[in-house]
Formats: structure tokens, C-alpha cells, sequence
């Protein structure tokens, strides 16, 4: 099994990298089927289904969907183009590519939210259609969101969804037990074995050059919302506070006014800051998902301000070792809060984080699979209930625990000798059977939990 560092982790937009940047690439996957067609296409149309129609107008599934048929992707978006070209389609009912011609497509009547006809493959589905002259079909393909930005048809979900067909990799570990077998065989470190992997598929400059462009749009992602000011949009009137609370910490530096816990404010104001920005519809790095973002950059900024000794040497380890172990949590269970909750997601992060934060500060492969294991198993049965369909509210503040339970996690997998009760692979089952075994009015929906316990108007 092969899963790239830079599968995980995709440069993208807000609100939800499922529900937003997913439907858009969907999107451009149809276009590129239209253009291999021998039909002549005159019109458009797109069926929402499960989760994407439930919580789609809060995480702007609409707004994606059309702009993905518009030609937009979420890698290169941009808003000023993305907002003229909205208000055009709106205004004409026609999207137009050079090579496609004009398209009929009414957003009010093309775009549907089908609430009551879910489709088999996974909650997160979308069907794009492409019709004739006389308004018939000739055209249509299902999608599936699945997480993280990765889109998959249903023949490509029937045949296996993480059916790699490149050439094989030094070490394609599928659990971590295999993983740690792995790396006591070869005596490297996880991030050796991840590295080795990627370089064996793109080469090494290639994958230096894409882990530090990763790192800077996490970081800038962090900066930005750290100066960012104002009220959230989508209706929840949520205000921006990680200036606020950035502010304050720096005021109370050097001042012995601080208790030794206030680490954890800053830990948490950095992911807060993240995910303000993602819930804004700024730039983000999936990790693993656009809902859960905040964890990881917080944890990996906290290390280089915070802790003596960290360099930006480091980075590159902290995040071979976070996608490793993103990657056996992506292929045994999931990381799609509209599949298995919040546990997918922050729960997922979390381990990530835990596991890239101990790894550079010495952790052997054994403490890096004990610290994975131990934030994973304290995230088990966590809910998605985002208040509006929005990614907001509790999904800020939740990433700002998450990232502390990431690096509480490390730091008590550093105090052990990696020996350990729960083994990884069985916290990534036990949240694989919850996610199956929990309701669907938990799971994204917006249809229980704080979503209906909170007003939200």
C-alpha cells in the first residue's frame, strides 16, 4: 500500500476539504470525461446526495460544485476570479469553456439537493450529468467524496478505493504492526521508511521541494489568522478570536504573570487560527482533512516556538512520519466525518500530530506508534455535529484539543519505552466499527448533537 505524503496532504480551500474541495475536483474529473466523449454537450446538471446535501449550503458544496463544472480547482482557486464567475453563471445560466462551448446551467434548477435518496457507496456522493440539445441525458457519473479531497467513482470504489497500481516501494507496510516489523528489519526511523517510499516514486528533490511548500502554506495559514479580525461568515454570527488571545499572550510574556498551562492557550490559538481561516474559505493544507487542518500545523508550530532545540531541519521527519501514519488510518478505517465521525478527523489529526511531535523529539518507532495510538484512542466516539452544517462550531475549538491531546500524547509516549497495551492497529479498528456503528444524525449531518442542542440563528 501506497499512499503519498502528498496524498494527505493537499494544498486547498475551505470550508471542508469532503464537502468543498471534493465536489470540485469531482468536478473537473467530469469535465475531462465530456471532453473525451463523442457527444455534443448543450447543458449541465448535478444531484447532491447524503451528507453534501444535508450540510452542503454550510460547507459551500453548491458554491464548489458549480465552480469545479466552471473550471476551478482547489490547488490554484482563486476568490475575486471564483466570485465573477459565479455572479456570471448566475446572471446568464451558462457555464462556457473554449473547448466545451456554452453550457445551460441554472444553479436555482441544474443543482440539486436530494435529502431523501442517499447513494450506496458512501455519504459524501454527488452525481454530474451532461445533457443534449433536447434536455436528455447522455452523460452522468457518482462520485464519492471520501475524505481529504480524494474523489472516487463508483467503478473505482467497487474495484477498491486504495488499489495502487505504480511500481512497488521499499517498504509498503499496510498495518503498523508491519510498519514497526519494518523498521526494526531495516533499522531506519518511520520518516526514513516514508521517505525512502516517496523517493522511489518521484524522486528526492521533488519530495524536499513539495514537504517545505506544504509547510509554508500551513505556516502563512497560521500567520494570516493569527492578524485576521472580524465576525465569520455562513450566519452563526461566530466571532474571530485567535488575534485577540495571540495578542494577549504576547502581552504576558516575560511578565511571571502566566501559569505553566498557559502553553496549552498557545497550542490551541494556533489551531484556532487555522481553522478561522478555513471556516473564512482561506487556503489550507488538508491534515488529513480541511475540518481537522488546525491540529497538525499548531502541534509543528508549537515545537519550533516552544521547545528548545526544535529546528526547521525537522519538518520534513514530522511530516513523513504524520502522513505514515495518516496513511494506515486512511486505509483501515477512515478519515471522512460524514463515514465515521469526528474521531476521522480530529481524532486522525491528532495521532498524526502525536506521532510526527514525538518523532522528532528522539522517539523511536515504538514510542511513535504508542504516541499515534494513545491520542487516536482518546478521540474514539467523537461525534460530527457541526452547529448550521458550518465548519465552526465545535469544529475550531475542537481542533485546539486536539492539538493538545497530541502533544500530551507524545510526551507521555516519550516517558514510556514504546511498550504498551492497545496496539495502534486495534485503536484504528475500534474507531473503524464506531464510525460503522454510529448514527447517521452524528455523523455530519447537522441532524443531532450540538447541531440541534444549540440554537443557531
Amino acid at each position: 500500500m501506497f499512499l503519498s505524503v502528498f496524498d494527505m496532504f493537499k494544498v486547498g480551500v475551505g470550508p471542508s476539504s469532503s464537502h468543498t474541495m471534493g465536489p470540485m475536483v469531482a468536478a473537473a474529473r467530469f469535465l475531462e470525461q465530456m471532453r473525451a466523449s463523442p457527444f455534443e454537450f448543450a447543458g449541465l446538471r448535478a444531484s447532491l446526495h447524503g451528507s453534501l446535501a444535508f450540510t452542503g449550503v454550510g460547507h459551500a458544496t453548491d458554491r464548489a460544485t458549480i465552480l469545479g463544472l466552471a473550471g476551478f480547482a482547489p490547488q490554484t482557486y482563486d476568490h475575486d476570479r471564483a466570485e465573477a464567475a459565479l455572479a456570471q453563471i448566475n446572471a446568464t445560466c451558462t457555464i462556457t469553456h473554449d473547448d466545451l462551448g456554452a453550457l445551460q446551467f441554472d444553479p436555482r434548477v441544474d443543482l440539486i439537493f436530494d435529502y431523501d435518496t442517499p447513494l450506496p457507496g458512501h455519504a459524501n456522493a454527488l452525481q454530474l450529468m451532461a445533457t443534449d440539445a433536447q434536455g436528455d441525458v447522455t452523460l452522468q457519473e457518482t462520485y464519492y467524496s471520501v475524505g481529504g479531497g480524494f474523489v472516487l467513482t463508483q467503478a473505482e470504489l467497487d474495484r477498491g478505493e486504495d488499489t495502487d497500481h505504480g511500481p512497488p516501494v521499499p517498504f509498503p507496510f499496510h498495518s503498523a504492526a508491519e510498519m514497526l516489523e519494518m523498521a526494526a528489519t531495516s533499522g531506519k526511523t518511520i520518516a526514513q521508511m516514508k521517505a525512502a517510499n516517496e523517493v522511489s516514486r518521484a524522486g528526492d528533490a521533488q519530495m524536499k521541494q513539495g514537504l517545505a511548500r506544504l509547510w509554508e502554506v500551513m505556516n502563512a495559514c497560521i500567520t494570516r489568522g493569527l492578524e485576521a479580525e472580524g465576525t465569520l461568515p455562513g450566519g452563526l454570527n461566530v466571532r474571530r478570536r485567535a488575534k485577540l488571545i495571540h495578542q494577549a499572550l504576547l502581552a504576558e510574556r516575560g511578565l511571571n504573570m502566566s501559569a505553566p498551562h498557559t502553553v496549552n492557550d498557545w497550542i490551541s490559538t494556533y489551531a484556532i487560527a487555522v481553522n478561522e481561516e478555513n471556516a473564512a474559505g482561506g487556503q489550507v493544507v488538508t491534515a488529513p482533512t480541511n475540518g481537522a487542518a488546525g491540529v497538525l500545523p499548531a502541534v509543528i508550530r508549537y515545537w519550533l516556538d516552544h521547545v528548545p532545540g526544535a529546528t526547521a531541519s525537522g519538518i520534513d521527519d514530522f511530516l513523513l512520519t504524520a502522513a505514515a501514519i495518516g496513511g494506515l488510518i486512511k486505509y483501515n478505517a477512515s478519515i471522512s466525518g460524514a463515514e465515521a465521525g469526528c474521531q476521522a478527523e480530529v481524532g486522525s489529526a491528532a495521532a498524526m500530530a502525536a506521532a510526527g511531535l514525538c518523532a522528532v523529539m528522539g522517539g523511536s518507532p515504538e514510542q511513535v506508534e504508542n504516541a499515534a495510538e494513545i491520542a487516536l484512542e482518546h478521540h474514539l466516539g467523537m461525534t460530527c455535529d457541526p452547529v448550521k452544517g458550518l465548519v465552526q462550531v465545535p469544529c475550531i475549538e475542537r481542533n485546539g484539543l486536539g492539538a493538545i491531546k497530541a502533544v500530551s500524547a507524545a510526551s507521555l509516549a516519550l516517558r514510556g519505552d514504546g511498550q504498551h497495551f492497545v496496539p495502534l492497529d486495534a485503536a484504528i479498528e475500534t474507531m473503524r466499527q464506531t464510525g460503522r456503528d454510529m448514527h447517521e444524525h452524528y455523523k455530519e449531518t447537522s441532524l443531532g448533537g450540538l447541531a440541534v442542542n444549540v440554537p443557531n440563528c
